[in-house]
């Protein structure tokens, strides 16, 4: 409330301009304007552009729209998706089988990877140092490797082949081959780590006197673990299970290799395949409103995780640690627990590669492992004396399609992680600086959208906005460029970047730069010498998770392809449709080494994976 007798000052030009001149004469009131607004043009403006072509006529569309033209108002996109004959095909049965797959993957996922990271944590289990890094290695092969691998394993006749299983005279059912059942095993030897990660990082801040005050108590161990321990975590797990329900209801690559034909014959469609098959297609207005309805039902889940927790942030980790960890002796369960995690990784981890590597070096798929079947084909072969009719490619280091899609993922991958990861250390100073600021606030808001988006869709936004040039030419038509992808990639992965960026500027005192602010250094000169430095091991670790996310991305970049542009990703999942499995095998040992060895190299200078989440 104003005092009696004192009046606000007329806002006059000259107050005005000095006081604009104070505002942008501030370099961090600069870097908030530009963050602003290069986060809303990157991410509102594209998604309100495909909301946009939901409701207007294509070219593609005029024979299906008697007398309308193009660029009118329409809602037929909609009513062809909710209200038309085919409803139930395009849209309830899809739909239907994503839920079916995500709820499986969650119920069986979270807890497998809750109950590790509690024994790698706080237990006694031995060879520890070991068995945390090998936990991980499972989620650094990408999903669709796994698909390639069970495709390996468990491919019957109906699924183009034989497998090992059939080859050996086993006969490998249909639900076994194709379908729900492999989708669910494959993708929960995937996604639990998103859960090991977040619960591991819970329980190293909990300080372990409570738990022994429980046990002086007289509470038993299972007592402890239910009133102490999971309510602890819970926030974690929690944020975990929404990440991957969102994960496993937007996963293309697994279901499309995985998914084969329903008992009567017609394919098996989930929400991310049946959407690509209309954007890639027609209509594709109807494939960008099938887009919207998964983002909407990614954010749904995102709400339910807010009224639980009572927190926006859902992908964020409890960080430092506890006072006191004091491990809980396993005793008698020591031993076989170790055997059944060491099963697990073999399952999940050994089995996978070990099979791809295998099936590479075959002439025919699932004709055994005898001297007459064996080749070198798929890695140095030449066409002319190709050993199978089916083979009509060069071996990969003969191969020209290798070779360019080799050089476009090193060089997405590194250009677009550099990228992800600085503007992640900006957006993290922002958030962290502007907590309780509306600046602050809104950057948060704003970089959380893509995470709410599973990969196919967000890519969808991407091609609506730009396959065609926009206001006069102002917004270029960028399809069919390596710009767009990078510029997906990049975008895309901005909330876990940020994530890693806000863990990092949490850690360094604001009362660093104000002391140097005191003696005289500017803003710039502060970033230079004391948030660049102290910021580099969370440089490290938003990097990695980016390196590691960009160079095995299917989903997110598959709407987007064309033949120039392919990645290794893109090459191997298109050579397992061209009945060449070896060549594709191959390529996916190529990807998990890539990817293995840069991640030992981030290692040596401080990046963590398991941070950067």
């Amino acid at each position: 409330m104003a005092k009696k007798g004192w009046s606000r000052p007329p806002m006059t030009k000259e107050r005005l301009r000095n006081q604009f001149r104070s505002l942008i004469g501030n370099p961090f009131n600069v870097i908030v304007f530009i963050t602003l607004l290069l986060l809303f043009t990157l991410i509102i403006i594209p998604l309100l552009a495909m909301v946009q072509n939901t409701f207007v006529v294509a070219k593609s569309e005029l024979r299906n729209i008697p007398g309308a033209k193009i660029g009118d108002y329409t809602l037929w996109y909609w009513k062809y998706l909710l209200a038309s004959p085919l409803t139930k095909t395009i849209l309830w049965v899809p739909l239907r089988n994503s839920l079916i797959i995500g709820a499986f993957v969650t119920v069986v996922s979270v807890p497998l990877g809750a109950l590790m990271a509690w024994l790698m944590v706080r237990t006694d289990i031995p060879g520890k140092k070991l068995l945390s890094a090998l936990i991980l290695i499972p989620y650094m092969i990408p999903s669709w490797c796994k698909a390639l691998s069970w495709m390996t394993i468990f491919r019957n006749p109906k699924m183009g082949g034989n497998g090992v299983l059939t080859s050996l005279g086993i006969p490998v059912p249909d639900w076994l081959s194709s379908g729900f059942i492999p989708i669910i095993i494959v993708m929960t030897m995937h996604y639990y780590a998103f859960s090991y990660i977040m619960a591991s990082g819970a329980l190293r801040s909990i300080n372990s006197e409570l738990e022994e005050m429980g046990e002086i108590q007289g509470a038993t161990k299972a007592q402890i673990l239910k009133s102490i321990t999971l309510p602890l975590i819970l926030p974690s797990i929690l944020s975990a299970t929404i990440m991957t329900i969102s994960k496993s209801i937007g996963t293309y690559g697994v279901a499309a290799r995985l998914g084969g034909n329903n008992p009567d014959g017609t394919p098996f469609y989930v929400l991310a395949t049946r959407m690509k098959d209309f954007i890639n297609n027609s209509p594709k207005g109807v494939g960008y409103a099938m887009s919207l309805l998964m983002i909407l039902l990614a954010a749904g889940t995102i709400i339910v995780n807010q009224k639980l927790i009572g927190t926006r942030k859902s992908y964020a980790t409890i960080g430092g640690k506890g006072t006191r960890s004091n491990l809980i002796p396993l005793r008698g369960a020591k031993y076989p627990m170790l055997i059944v995690i060491s099963v697990f990784l073999v399952i999940a981890m050994v089995m996978p590669v070990f099979f791809l590597v295998m099936e590479s070096f075959q002439i025919v798929p699932g004709a055994g492992y005898g001297p007459d079947n064996l080749t070198l084909y798929a890695w140095i072969g030449e066409l002319q004396s190709a050993p199978n009719p089916a083979f009509n490619q060069n071996g990969l280091f003969k191969n020209s399609e290798f070779a360019r899609a080799l050089g476009n993922t090193v060089k997405l991958s590194l250009i677009a992680s550099l990228i992800t990861a600085v503007f992640g250390q900006f957006f993290g100073y922002i958030t962290t600086r502007g907590r309780g600021k509306w600046y602050g606030n809104m950057v948060e808001q704003l970089i959380f959208i893509p995470y709410l988006m599973p990969g196919v869709a967000f890519s969808a936004i991407y091609f609506s906005m730009f396959s065609q040039p926009r206001l006069g030419g102002l917004i270029p038509s960028l399809y069919g460029t390596f710009t767009l992808i990078l510029l997906v990639s990049i975008v895309k992965h901005f909330p876990f970047a940020s994530r890693s960026g806000s863990s990092n500027m949490m850690q360094i005192s604001v009362e660093l730069e104000e002391a140097a602010s005191i003696n005289g250094a500017g803003f710039w000169r502060r970033i230079r010498s004391i948030v660049i430095p102290l910021a580099k091991n969370g440089f490290l670790s938003g990097f990695l998770l980016s390196f590691i996310s960009i160079a095995k991305e299917l989903d997110l970049i598959a709407i987007l392809m064309t033949p120039k542009n392919y990645t290794l990703s893109f090459l191997a999942f298109d050579y397992s449709k061209e009945a060449m499995p070896q060549v594709a095998d191959a390529i996916c040992i190529v990807i998990i080494v890539f990817i293995l060895v840069t991640n030992r190299i981030a290692d040596k200078f401080g990046g963590n994976v398991s941070k950067s989440m």
